[in-house]
């Protein structure tokens, strides 16, 4: 495993993000059999949120948010570093690009609309860029 890297400025150069492949939209389900297949569960009080792939929502007639693109930072962030999510959103924010952010144990992944992924990449390599 690489070294986790708690270092803001560290962080935010070494983001390096990447697109996954496909598309992915929010829904709110419970059923466990598609829990199996979400990219992200999320547990609240209103009910269960699954972020899943666009087809598999579509072909379960799921009422969905979407369709998102995931850009996934491939730093290995440590998980109490501070300021990358902070950057990220306020450099996503600032080019007017909405950003949901999902945290996992090895990295962090930034859920934007389909439509604007290209120019989002742009602006997180740009960000990365600047922080160097």
């Amino acid at each position: 495993m690489s070294e986790r890297v708690s270092d803001r400025q560290a962080m935010i150069a070494g983001m390096a993000p990447e697109i996954v492949e496909g598309h992915f939209v929010y829904a709110v389900s419970s059923d466990d059999r598609l829990a199996a297949h979400a990219f992200a569960v999320i547990r609240e009080a209103e009910g269960t949120t699954l972020i899943l792939p666009e087809p598999l929502a579509a072909a379960e007639g799921l009422e969905t948010e979407g369709p998102f693109v995931c850009i996934t930072l491939s730093v290995q962030s440590a998980l109490e570093g501070v300021g990358l999510t902070a950057a990220v959103s306020t450099a996503l924010a600032d080019a007017g690009i909405p950003a949901n952010m999902v945290a996992g144990y090895h990295h962090d992944h930034v859920f934007v609309p389909a439509a604007e992924a290209d120019r989002a990449l742009s602006v997180l390599n740009a960000t990365a860029a600047a922080a160097t």
